[in-house]
């Protein structure tokens, strides 16, 4: 016996379905080369001084369905986030600043979804350099011993600077500041500093130089200027002392007296001398060559000369002794050595107070000129003094000190027998300042040390000091900030600086000069430091409101100081507010504004605020404004399309709007633009089927076809459900009795339950539901990815029944048939028919269908399809 299978109805819906099923295809990136900045970033390279807020990309994709894409950005766990895209036009903005020194190379996992299938990939972006970093010395400070005797020529020392730029931003040259003046070169790529040629180094003319040496790089592109960077180090080079000058002896002439009353071992007075090399001195061994004639001996280690003989027993009353000082080395060597001459006068009594005496004899009063800051332990040579105290022995030791500022001089010897040079010695050059003291004045004081009578003189010595270029001009502040507005004319005051400078005469003269990038504009005064725009300058507040550069005051032996100078460029009501175009046309749906806008390109507020306002409108009274942002909407009473036919016979709805933009300046400006607006109505559905309608308004031929194409499918269905039934019947042996079908009452649904199954689970915007389709294709994006909804080709599904008509009008169309706009996924479909099953309640629908569209056919005297 054969098994017939029977079909029912609901499976050939099902077949239908499964017919419109499509298959779902993943979206991909397009991939346009490595130096494209269109695609999927794939070998893209970026420039780490990429201002931050910089379109740097633009993701682009497609869907082989055409459905909207959209575009996403990850980043690896603990990655820091250096882009953000918009996820429908897939423009990539840089939001965090770059640094090549720290990371030279990004991961990023770019995404394209089309809703249902994602695909991701990982991609790296390469970090390029930009000479963003300076020169910096390693291992400062720099300080270089030198021995006195090195060659010329010799290398001395190396300096070493890094720049963590690559390409010539990291390659570094050398040199010297004021190499004319210095006894030093560097070389230029290695950094090794040397004597000059022909240059000899003397510890006893200078023990310490200061070399200023700077480390430029080869410059290199930063944010589209040619920058280079320079660092600059001092080397200190001491100078060390070597065993190259004979001793000298310290207060000569030398004189000592014998008294009669001296006893044998007395000490007479005391030679001093010391090793011309100050840095490493010998010790100094004393020796008496000839004179004694065996009545005196000297120390060999202090120099203290004695006489052996009573007084009595000397049988001259004038001695004369030649003394030798010898260096005495590590060597042991004593072959460097100096003489002087001590003369001994031999006298009884005291009866001779001590005396000064100048070059024509005694003297209470000396004067020396001389320069401000002398070396220290220089001798003042000018000063020719010398004391004597005629008695003999005892009676003539006296002490020498000075009276006055303490710790600048100091008087040699402090100790005299009989009598001495005096000896006046620089102790602290500091203080010996032109510019604190035009003269110093001192009491030179002798006095007896071990007589009853204490016998004793002074002396003036009256030092007139003379100035020299021993200070550097200094600002009075480091800074200076100063404001100027925009529309100022050229030749503007700005600021004025100002420096002193101490010394006098032509050194205390100060010239003005300004550099640095930001002084191209302005000039300076050089001798009143007035700072003032160039005759040419135009200031503008919106291209640069801020300028800095520095202001040198220098004398004329280049000696200088440097202050820093910003200048704020106050920003001037000199834009009016613009829009993007005078005539504008917009279409406003009730209920819903619409918005102008316009730019101030002025730099501040409230120059560059801007309050909307309308200024003309036809019809009047209809329209309202939000003064600050712009948004246009329709009085509050206007609340349908028949409002506005009772206030116009223009059925086409477009009004003109002319409104006026106004900054809030002062002066202020204001400009007008004159707005079109199409008014429209809202569709009363919702979703694809009323972007359709609104797509086909204008076309409902269009509908018609499709609505045809509807109603033949449905056609076509009931003759295979028809043709199924009759087979069935004619193939069974027995003769079926009329059956009677009793249907179940269904609960009635609302018509949103019955178009459930028509809807798409796809986000869209209100936009989206009234966009025509002419005005859809010219909304696609730069990319043409899809991502601006273009209603497709409405697919050929069973239409739900159209809304309730409305009262008609005379000048209204007929009817129109809403349709929908998109297309079906399979796994949609597939929900859906999960969802939903077969039951009697799509048979229900189906029927539904059938009959309202042959009511409606018939209403309008249209022939049945």
């Amino acid at each position: 016996m054969k098994h017939v299978r029977h079909f029912t109805p609901s499976f050939f819906l099902s077949l239908v379905h499964i017919c419109l099923v499509q298959a779902n295809y993943a979206p991909y990136f397009f991939d346009n080369g490595a130096r494209s900045t269109n695609g999927n970033m794939a070998l893209f390279s970026l420039s780490e001084d990429t201002p931050v807020g910089t379109h740097v990309y633009t993701l682009n994709g497609t869907d082989p369905e055409g459905d909207p894409v959209t575009y996403g950005l990850a980043y690896e766990a603990g990655s820091r986030r250096y882009f953000s895209v918009d996820k429908n036009l897939g423009n990539v903005t840089l939001v965090e600043e770059l640094d090549r020194e720290k990371e030279d190379e990004i991961e990023v996992i770019v995404s394209i979804s089309d809703g249902l299938s994602t695909v991701s990939e990982k991609v790296r972006i390469l970090i390029m350099d930009a000479n963003d970093e300076s020169p910096e010395f390693i291992n400062t400070p720099y300080i270089v011993q030198v021995p006195e005797n090195a060659p010329s020529g010799s290398s001395i020392f190396k300096v070493e600077a890094v720049d963590k730029d690559t390409g010539s931003g990291g390659s570094i040259t050398y040199f010297l500041q004021n190499i004319h003046a210095n006894k030093f070169t560097i070389d230029r790529h290695s950094g090794v500093l040397r004597i000059k040629t022909g240059v000899i180094l003397d510890y006893e003319k200078s023990r310490t130089h200061f070399v200023v040496a700077v480390a430029k790089d080869g410059g290199g592109k930063l944010r589209g200027d040619n920058k280079v960077f320079s660092a600059t180090t001092t080397v200190t080079v001491n100078v060390e002392d070597v065993q190259d000058t004979p001793p000298m002896f310290i207060g000569t002439p030398y004189y000592g007296y014998v008294y009669e009353d001296t006893l044998a071992g007395s000490e007479v007075l005391t030679v001093v001398a010391l090793d011309g090399d100050r840095g490493k001195p010998n010790s100094i061994c004393y020796y008496i060559v000839n004179g004694d004639e065996g009545s005196f001996e000297i120390s060999n280690t202090t120099g203290a000369i004695s006489v052996i003989k009573n007084p009595n027993q000397l049988k001259k009353e004038v001695y004369e002794l030649k003394v030798q000082a010898s260096e005495v080395s590590e060597e042991a060597d004593s072959s460097v050595y100096a003489f002087a001459t001590v003369t001994i006068r031999v006298v009884d009594l005291n009866n001779h107070p001590p005396t000064f005496y100048g070059e024509n004899g005694p003297q209470n009063k000396f004067e020396l000129t001389m320069y401000e800051h002398p070396p220290e332990g220089e001798i003042l040579r000018g000063l020719k003094i010398t004391v004597n105290d005629s008695d003999q022995g005892a009676n003539a030791k006296f002490n020498l000190r000075l009276v006055g500022p303490g710790g600048i001089f100091r008087v040699v010897p402090q100790t005299v027998l009989n009598e001495a040079q005096v000896t006046i010695i620089v102790e602290n050059s500091a203080a010996i300042d032109y510019e604190k003291f035009k003269v110093l004045t001192f009491k030179l004081l002798a006095i007896e040390v071990n007589t009853p009578e204490k016998f004793s003189s002074t002396a003036d010595v009256v030092i007139h000091l003379l100035d020299t270029n021993d200070n550097v001009p200094k600002f009075s502040s480091d800074y200076y900030i100063a404001r100027i507005p925009e529309n100022s004319p050229g030749g503007s005051n700005v600021v004025a600086v100002t420096a002193t400078d101490p010394d006098s005469g032509l050194w205390g003269e100060v010239k003005y000069s300004i550099y640095g990038t930001g002084a191209d504009l302005f000039l300076i005064h050089p001798s009143t430091g007035i700072i003032y725009t160039q005759p040419w300058a135009v200031l503008d507040a919106e291209v640069n409101s801020k300028y800095n550069f520095y202001v040198k005051a220098e004398d004329t032996d280049g000696k200088y100081s440097l202050a820093e100078v910003f200048i704020t460029v106050l920003d001037v009501n000199d834009h009016s507010p613009e829009f993007n175009e005078n005539i504008q046309e917009k279409t406003m749906i009730i209920g819903s504004p619409v918005k102008i806008e316009a730019i101030d390109q002025d730099a501040e507020e409230p120059n560059n605020i801007v309050d909307y306002s309308i200024m003309q409108a036809d019809p009047a009274n209809v329209f309202d404004i939000d003064q600050s942002t712009g948004e246009i909407k329709l009085k509050s009473y206007i609340r349908s399309l028949d409002i506005i036919h009772n206030i116009t016979k223009n059925k086409d709805c477009i009004w003109s709007v002319v409104v006026q933009a106004k900054d809030r300046g002062s002066p202020s400006f204001s400009t007008t633009a004159v707005l079109k607006i199409d008014i429209t109505e809202e569709t009363l559905h919702k979703g694809p089927m009323a972007a359709f309608l609104m797509q086909t308004k204008d076309n409902p031929m269009k509908a018609l076809g499709v609505l045809a194409g509807v109603m033949g499918i449905m056609v076509l269905i009931t003759i295979m459900i028809s043709t199924a039934m009759f087979w069935r019947n004619k193939r069974s042996n027995k003769i079926m009795p009329v059956r009677r079908i009793i249907k179940k009452r269904q609960v009635p649904q609302t018509r949103t339950v019955r178009m459930e199954w028509l809807k798409f689970k796809r986000p869209s915007n209100a936009a989206e539901k009234f966009v025509v389709e002419d005005d859809a294709k010219s909304l696609q994006n730069e990319n043409s990815n899809n991502n601006i909804h273009v209603a497709p080709v409405p697919p050929t599904a069973p239409m739900p029944p159209p809304p309730p008509a409305l009262a008609t009008r005379e000048d209204t169309p007929a009817w129109r048939v809403p349709t929908v706009s998109g297309s079906l996924t399979p796994k949609f479909v597939n929900k859906q028919m999960k969802k939903k099953g077969h039951g009697s309640t799509h048979n229900a629908l189906v029927s539904e269908l059938k009959m309202k569209f042959e009511k409606r056919n018939a209403a309008i005297g249209e022939p049945h399809i």
